[in-house]
């Protein structure tokens, strides 16, 4: 395991306080999380002890102000904790992740200021896990296309629905989620709302069996004539869609960092076998062929880090970090494959082995190219972006 040094620091252009948090929270995942990764993997038992030890850290309101029961710091230190934390076990990552960036961070920026006192503090504190409720199994990529309906009479909404592939969607105390409230004006007449867990007529349904991830909780959300009050729509009616794509821009820095830190989980492994593992009488890290496999994970690995870092800062600098946002998605998340893919062909037979935790990573790796947006939605995003940006240059 590699450990923050000072040349890290100032590579990254840290300041003392992310570099502290680096380096406690590398030491707390490896000694407290990656110990018990693997047989989380293979039972897919929620990750509760986790959990508990990452509520005593303060580590789920850690973008959000201290108004609100949060850490007030930096989306940059946010990435650095999703990374740590994925790179010890991306069960735990994931959740941590998708509470944050997806749950909890809508009702932040688009709540009301009741809302925000009535719902932040318990989930910044962690007492309650967040959930975001888009997909559907006609709303995927097209998360235009929703079908799940809540039809206003007075000051009440009824919901009917169904939401698929939600994290923490089981375990949530809180969720936020789309419905239709205008039929037939398209993404127009897509709205948000918040939804508590125990609320009549909304459950999790099927728990998803998963390739990766296998700790983390993935089911269905079911809404079954819910009655909500108009006070749980977040911001107007026909905002929802515009919201959620805001929401998914954050989420793909967090992404981002769980690809980084199952990426460099993947290059530790493979480096601690490579000067372990003998052959023709000496240790594999040796041969030529190895190491160059060797340099390109790091490279790779820190060529990642680096634009998703920049982006994290970027959206702290109030710039419209869209484009960014989903070349660090594509970037990490292509690398975080390939590094895994590399790990397991430097431990040759024993990498496809459950013995050893980078076929895991392999598993695992796999979501970071699909979740918030596939690799060829990240392209098609770069490419729109790029092109408006393009047209309001002139002479470009």
């Amino acid at each position: 395991m590699t450990t923050t040094t000072a040349r890290d620091v100032d590579f990254y252009e840290l300041t003392e306080e992310q570099a502290l948090l680096r380096g406690t929270l590398q030491e707390f995942a490896q000694a407290e999380i990656a110990p018990r990764a693997s047989k989380l993997d293979e039972t897919g038992e929620f990750p509760w002890e986790n959990i508990k030890k990452m509520r005593e850290l303060e580590l789920f309101g850690i973008p959000f102000p201290p108004e609100y029961g949060g850490s007030g710091l930096d989306t940059l230190s946010y990435a650095i904790a999703i990374e740590e934390i994925s790179r010890a076990c991306a069960s735990t990552g994931i959740t941590l992740a998708a509470h944050t960036s997806l749950g909890t961070w809508p009702i932040y920026r688009f709540g009301t200021e009741a809302q925000k006192k009535k719902y932040l503090p318990a989930l910044c504190s962690g007492e309650k896990l967040a959930a975001f409720g888009l997909t559907e199994p006609e709303a995927g990529s097209d998360a235009g296309g929703t079908k799940t309906r809540a039809v206003k009479s007075g000051n009440q909404y009824a919901v009917n629905g169904r939401k698929i592939y939600i994290t923490n969607g089981s375990v949530c105390g809180t969720a936020v989620f789309t419905a239709v409230t205008t039929a037939g004006a398209g993404i127009r007449g897509i709205s948000s709302f918040i939804i508590e867990k125990g609320t009549p007529g909304f459950s999790a349904g099927t728990k998803e069996r998963k390739l990766g991830h296998r700790a983390s909780d993935t089911v269905e959300l079911l809404f079954e004539n819910v009655t909500l009050p108009a006070e749980n729509l977040l911001g107007t009616e026909g905002e929802g869609f515009k919201q959620f794509m805001m929401t998914l821009d954050g989420g793909r820095i967090s992404i981002g960092a769980m690809s980084i830190g199952i990426a460099q989980a993947s290059l530790d492994a493979a480096l601690k076998y490579a000067r372990e593992r003998r052959q023709f009488g000496k240790a594999i890290a040796e041969f030529q062929a190895i190491q160059l496999l060797l340099a390109d994970m790091v490279t790779e690995v820190e060529s990642a880090r680096l634009l998703v870092y920049q982006t994290a800062r970027y959206k702290d600098r109030g710039g419209n970090f869209t484009r960014h946002a989903a070349m660090a998605k594509l970037k990490a998340s292509t690398i975080a494959m390939k590094c895994a893919n590399l790990a397991i062909q430097i431990h040759g037979g024993a990498g496809y082995m459950a013995d050893h935790p980078v076929e895991r990573y392999f598993r695992d790796a796999k979501l970071m190219e699909i979740g918030e947006g596939t690799s060829q939605i990240q392209m098609l995003v770069i490419a729109r972006e790029m092109l408006r940006e393009a047209a309001n240059r002139p002479g470009l």
